[in-house]
């Protein structure tokens, strides 16, 4: 069987697939507030992403994740998941979610055979949430966890960008939260992606830092768990939750990179940190045979650079936002 290997001897089995650039949040990390979405002849159809996923999973890929912008906010998506789910090679299809709308889609996507669920979450303060996603919805998000923890996920996950100065005294009571709810928490390093209108520099907190926090109030001990991602994770003493770290600036994990992305557009996106990438879409409107999408894949990964390069002290080279790029 032909298989994704890049350059650097590394085999993609992991695929992140954006549906959709929309979202009912403003994070400020993540997009502007001033967005313009994408029009929606722009955007691939569920049939063009199904075609994708199959060529990918002939080529080795194991794991599909499910991003957005706000993937709930793309129409029937959990018939999307059962599709992919049933896709022979496809053991896993998992998502990132704001978790607004979890109180409606919760069961559906469990019954599609989605197995884990990420929901980004930064704060568990009202007018904090509103400040940093630009919209009142904490509330939304909390009531979509309590719904999402009705069914039984392999895992649910929460995800918390850490900045100084600006919610990196909520490290404790969101560790609080996750443990007493017994799901997972994995807490990021903020990345350089677009213009945000502060100093990613000032605001940048280590993931060192955020685990010495942690130690002061609960006992964590190194795990060899792994969900495919980046994420290194730790038990925390006589607790079911697990405490993951991703450190794209303090500890580069490229050399263990299994994924590439493909865009909302249909591109693929060969590395978060840098912009390799080549148009899918073009070549699939085209009308292209199966054989020459799976050569054109196996090319492409030649393309995939050795690492990322952030920077906190430099310009921002990687102007496009997360919400274009696919979580």
């Amino acid at each position: 069987m032909k298989q994704l290997i890049d350059p650097f001897g590394r085999k993609i089995e992991y695929l992140r697939i954006s549906v959709t650039d929309r979202c009912d949040l403003r994070c400020s990390y993540c997009m502007s507030e001033d967005v313009e979405f994408l029009p929606r002849q722009d955007i691939l159809s569920f049939e063009e992403i199904i075609r994708l996923a199959k060529s990918f999973a002939l080529l080795g890929v194991t794991k599909i994740r499910i991003t957005g912008g706000e993937p709930l906010m793309r129409k029937k998506l959990p018939e999307l998941i059962a599709s992919i789910k049933a896709i022979e090679g496809i053991e896993e299809v998992v998502i990132t979610t704001n978790g607004t709308l979890l109180t409606q889609y919760a069961k559906p996507l469990f019954e599609a055979g989605l197995s884990r669920l990420n929901i980004s979450l930064d704060t568990l303060q009202a007018d904090r949430f509103k400040t940093l996603t630009r919209r009142d919805r904490l509330q939304a998000v909390l009531d979509g966890i309590e719904e999402a923890k009705k069914y039984p996920f392999e895992s649910i996950k929460l995800n918390a960008v850490v900045m100084r100065g600006m919610n990196d005294d909520e490290i404790i009571p969101l560790a609080d939260f996750a443990i007493a709810n017994d799901i997972d928490i994995t807490f990021i390093e903020e990345m350089p992606l677009g213009e945000v209108g502060y100093d990613r520099s000032v605001t940048f907190l280590s993931s060192a830092e955020i685990k010495s926090e942690i130690e002061k109030k609960y006992s964590l001990e190194s795990s060899s768990y792994k969900t495919g991602g980046p994420a290194v994770y730790c038990n925390v003493e006589n607790q079911k939750t697990k405490i993951g770290f991703i450190s794209p600036h303090s500890n580069n994990f490229c050399s263990d990179c299994n994924r590439v992305r493909i865009t909302a557009v249909g591109r693929l996106l060969l590395c978060l940190g840098n912009e390799n990438s080549q148009d899918l879409r073009t070549t699939l409107r085209a009308g292209c045979s199966d054989e020459d999408l799976t050569e054109q894949l196996i090319s492409a990964l030649q393309l995939k650079p050795e690492k990322h390069n952030f920077d906190l002290g430099e310009e921002v080279k990687i102007l496009r936002f997360m919400s274009h790029t696919g979580g």
